[in-house]
């Protein structure tokens, strides 16, 4: 089930007003129902896959809570970490390397038929297999207790709002609340819906209507070049960015209209002033997760240089793989890694080029230098990203030399440029909004600022965005690209 879909609209009030109707010890079962029911509407049969997954952790960690022995207990980290990583490769990775396979024996003269599985890849199973994986690594490092109550965990894993595109949540922060008793509080349920609007203004309004131009460009690889090319590269990033930020803010508003509370997913990320800084403000539930069960795994900083370099490259390839079996995901990720790196290396260069041009003396311009770069440099991984095939990005980057305005508007796919050039003043004012809330999110959050202004106000502008979403929105009932993962 979609959130941008008929079926959520009615959905989700019948779940929240039947969940603050029943009593509460029978509120884990209805959410928990409610949760197996959104899942299967969109396949029943894998269904299956996500109760797998839980019965298999829920035993992992309570043997591992009656077995003392650290060493011991490993046995049962190893069986949850081959169910879960097993179901993922099986699903998702097969077929990627049984081709790869097969291409590099072919090099050496060695042929044979690769096997290959036709299967659709589960929707969200990245981020359940995720999340219930971090959870029996919790308990085997001792950072909590094993979960005794079935039901209750495996509404910890299948839990709706977050549960096809995350936020990839902890157990130490999800699952005690689960137990917590929740009362309908009018102010944070308007708090909930006031996000999950925004959420949808940027999906529908933005995300959605950039997708169009994107596509068009991307999917046609040597039949636009110059402006178009370019165009369409800074119109993805504002569409990805505007797709999965704003099924996190519906997730998590969604969450909080039933008192939950989840992680924070994204953080101004094209604010950042450097690689580093992006990845904690870029879907920070995934970056945190690779840091904190990968990258400090293998050591972390604390070794010699190139070890750490090694780390790095590791955790960003992974994190690529992560997105999608497809080499364009490895290079994206490669490429964040060796950003990473050149950043670390350079730093004293960088510094002492600053001392030497003045720039350390004008900080806000120094800053706004810092931001352009970081973002053209996570621009030019977005190619890759978006891509179908690695040699599809690279005629893209060669096009974009070809600076050469024609096909702009016929870039829309509309019968007219003037059709085109409306759909672009469209998704252009949307972006001009975005970044308006930006600029007032780096001193306060937009939620707080509304709220702090007269009602007439705040009522209006939420009427403003519903207006625009039902005028502009575009309801084609649009996957989120992260489905995909």
């Amino acid at each position: 089930m979609l959130f941008n879909s008929f079926e959520f609209l009615i959905f989700f009030p019948l779940v929240v007003g039947l969940y603050f109707a029943i009593p509460q010890r029978f509120r884990w079962m209805f959410l928990l129902a409610a949760s197996y029911y959104f899942y299967m509407a969109w396949k029943a049969e894998y269904v299956l896959l996500i109760m797998a997954s839980t019965i298999i952790d829920y035993y992992a960690a309570l043997r591992m809570g009656a077995t003392p022995e650290k060493s011991k207990r490993k046995k049962y980290l190893v069986l949850s970490a081959i169910a879960n990583l097993g179901l993922l490769f099986s699903f998702k990775y097969f077929n990627f390397f049984s081709d790869a396979t097969r291409e590099i024996l072919a090099n050496a003269n060695i042929f044979y038929d690769s096997p290959a599985l036709s299967i659709l890849l589960p929707v969200g199973i990245s981020f359940y297999t995720f999340q219930t994986l971090s959870y029996t690594i919790d308990f085997y490092r001792g950072v909590r207790k094993p979960e005794r109550h079935l039901g209750i965990f495996a509404l910890y894993v299948s839990f709706f709002p977050q549960l096809v595109a995350g936020p990839i949540e902890r157990s130490t922060r999800l699952l005690p609340q689960f137990r917590q008793a929740k009362t309908f509080d009018i102010e944070r349920v308007l708090s909930g819906l006031r996000l999950m609007l925004w959420g949808f203004f940027k999906k529908l309004v933005i995300a959605d209507r950039l997708a169009v131009y994107v596509n068009e460009v991307y999917n046609n690889p040597g039949d636009y070049t110059g402006a178009p090319v370019i165009l369409a590269t800074y119109f993805f990033a504002f569409q990805i960015y505007c797709d999965f930020s704003g099924y996190s803010d519906i997730a998590i508003g969604a969450a909080r209209v039933m008192g939950y509370d989840l992680m924070e997913n994204f953080r101004r990320p094209y604010f950042a002033k450097s690689i580093g800084e992006f990845w904690k403000r870029w879907h920070i539930s995934l970056s945190t997760w690779f840091k904190d069960y990968l990258y400090i795994s293998l050591g972390g900083n604390r070794v010699s240089r190139w070890r750490w370099y090694y780390n790095v490259l590791i955790v960003f390839l992974l994190s690529g793989l992560w997105h999608g079996a497809n080499w364009t995901f490895l290079t994206w990720g490669g490429l964040h890694g060796i950003y990473l790196i050149l950043s670390h290396r350079t730093a004293r260069v960088r510094e002492r080029l600053c001392q030497l041009t003045g720039l350390s003396a004008l900080p806000e311009f120094h800053k706004f230098i810092k931001v352009f770069v970081t973002f053209h440099l996570v621009l030019l991984a977005w190619v890759f990203f978006r891509s179908n095939s690695v040699s599809d990005a690279l005629t893209h980057l060669n096009s974009m030399l070809s600076l050469n305005a024609s096909g702009l508007a016929a870039a829309f796919g509309k019968p007219t440029a003037a059709a085109g050039w409306v759909e672009m003043a469209i998704a252009c004012g949307a972006m001009a909004v975005l970044l308006i809330e930006h600029v007032i999110g780096r001193k306060q959050r937009i939620g707080q600022y509304l709220g702090a202004q007269p009602r007439w106000a705040r009522w209006g502008a939420y009427q403003a965005i519903i207006v625009v979403i039902l005028l502009f929105g575009v309801f084609s009932h649009a996957e989120f690209i992260y489905f995909q993962f």
